[in-house]
């Protein structure tokens, strides 16, 4: 069954952020700004990339769709980090309105849209389980009588942590949240044209069939500098360096280096 991933980078939308901006000049500006960007690349790097080059499943494709307007250098430079993926495939796309030029795209992906798929968001400062395609997998089979009845379920792993990166490391927290984008995947029966895209990841269960998963640790969500959730007043989430069994942990559950995030993020 094919399984396809979306992630946006930076992609210039009409709608889709919680920050507001009167003008596509306005919004390039923010999404553009060199310590953004840097930033940005710098978590792509070390903690979203590594957990999907180390997928116990590697049969998945990561469609990362970036906007037709970002600079030529930071499109080299996203080329140059994914390049010895296979899986991932970089489309380029003019501003439009985010749902609908995501579920083209995600629909554009299926190679045989009479035969079902599977499909999940990933957010660019976020990780999975090293395990998240094969246990996806794994929760379509054993839930074959309710994905044959219906036309979309989906399925929530809804344990993980709150991450802070930086030159001393990570710090970090577990956390229990429902419905998160990180790990919530969804199932999607031949010849229909819904996709993950078309419902609120915090509302997908009221739309369809919902089975959740608490036995492990299966995401990593950062909070840093930008955000797009976490722009407007909100309670901070405390964290705590990680001792050596949790770097093991992370090292082990979502191939994240700790020695590489201090490296990157201009560590000792």
């Amino acid at each position: 069954m094919q399984a396809i991933g979306l992630c946006r980078f930076s992609y210039l939308a009409i709608g889709g952020f919680q920050v507001h901006h009167d003008t596509l000049e306005e919004r390039i500006d923010y999404l553009y700004a060199p310590d953004r960007l840097e930033e940005r690349f710098r978590i792509f790097e070390t903690l979203t990339l590594p957990c999907l080059r180390h997928q116990t499943d590697p049969d998945f494709e990561l469609i990362v769709v970036i906007g037709d307007s970002l600079p030529r250098h930071h499109r080299d430079r996203l080329h140059d980090l994914t390049s010895d993926m296979p899986q991932v495939q970089i489309v380029s796309r003019p501003p439009g309105r985010q749902r609908v030029t995501m579920q083209n795209i995600l629909n554009a992906a299926r190679k045989d849209p009479s035969q079902p798929c599977l499909q999940f968001r990933y957010d660019d400062d976020d990780a999975v389980s090293v395990d998240f395609v094969e246990r996806l997998r794994a929760a379509v089979a054993e839930c074959d009588g309710l994905v044959r009845d219906n036309l979309t379920v989906a399925f929530d792993y809804n344990r993980g942590f709150v991450a802070e990166l930086g030159p001393k490391g990570i710090s970090a927290t577990d956390m229990f949240r429902r419905l998160y984008v990180a790990s919530l995947g969804m199932y999607v029966a031949g010849n229909c044209k819904k996709t993950i895209m078309h419902f609120a990841h915090s509302k997908i269960d009221q739309n369809m069939p919902t089975v959740s998963y608490t036995d492990q640790p299966m995401w990593v969500r950062t909070h840093n500098g930008y955000n797009d959730s976490r722009q407007k007043p909100v309670e901070p989430v405390p964290v705590t360096p990680l001792t050596p069994e949790q770097e093991m942990e992370f090292s082990m559950r979502f191939a994240i280096d700790s020695d590489h995030v201090r490296q990157v993020f201009g560590g000792p």
